[in-house]
């Protein structure tokens, strides 16, 4: 019982996001526990567990007295974003090259090729799938849990981002090419190498993700959740 709460809380969450992502859900709109749950014909915790991974994410915000609102998205927070997640997966990256066992260097090599023909099939999903194993490969291979766990903490904020710009069929050949890349230097043991090809990897996604954003997000109305959900 509790696994499939979880299961619905984290479709919950991912259908929010992608609505906040698209501009669906404006910044300040407030998203009502009672509405939502009604809307997904669901108990109210799974809808709670779903406005928690969106805390998390920063996505909305708990507002005292107040509830739980959408969190405005900037074009400079979305640049912040990307950037610190750079300087992270970079320094993942150049401590993997280094010190990833063979047996792992085989496994990152293997996913890639399997993504190579995801990327064939168009499964866009399983692809997004993949992409999310590939970069924990590397913060795995850092062997550093400290680092592992910055990268987790950024990669769960970044995710909806991310997923929004794997969307597209062409950022998915882009990012596949970039992978290649991380994997020549990851399998060279080449660290200063690794580091740079994750940090055009990260300014890359951040360019395609920043294309068809809005340069003025500030929204100009404020609705509630129960209004507009």
């Amino acid at each position: 019982m509790a696994r499939r709460r979880d299961i619905l809380g984290q479709t919950i969450a991912m259908k929010l996001e992608a609505a906040i992502i698209a501009g669906e859900l404006e910044a300040g709109t407030r998203l009502d526990e009672v509405s939502l749950a009604e809307r997904y014909d669901v108990s109210r915790t799974p809808v709670r567990e779903a406005l928690q991974i969106l805390v998390s994410r920063a996505l909305v915000t708990r507002i005292p007295f107040s509830g739980t609102v959408v969190t405005e998205i900037t074009r400079d927070r979305i640049n912040e974003l990307f950037e610190a997640m750079g300087e992270v997966e970079a320094l993942c990256g150049r401590f993997a090259a280094e010190r990833m066992g063979m047996d792992e260097r085989a496994r990152l090599e293997t996913l890639h090729e399997d993504m190579a023909q995801i990327m064939a099939a168009h499964e866009v999903g399983a692809y997004e799938q993949a992409n999310t194993e590939f970069h924990q490969l590397i913060y795995e291979g850092a062997r550093n849990s400290e680092f592992h766990a910055m990268a987790e903490a950024m990669r769960l904020k970044l995710a909806p981002f991310r997923r929004r710009q794997l969307a597209d069929e062409t950022r998915i050949a882009r990012s596949h090419r970039e992978h290649t890349q991380i994997v020549e230097a990851v399998m060279q043991r080449n660290g200063p190498a690794a580091d740079k090809a994750l940090r055009r990897h990260l300014t890359s996604a951040a360019k395609a993700m920043l294309l068809h954003w809005p340069n003025d997000v500030v929204s100009q109305k404020r609705t509630t959740a129960s209004g507009s959900m």
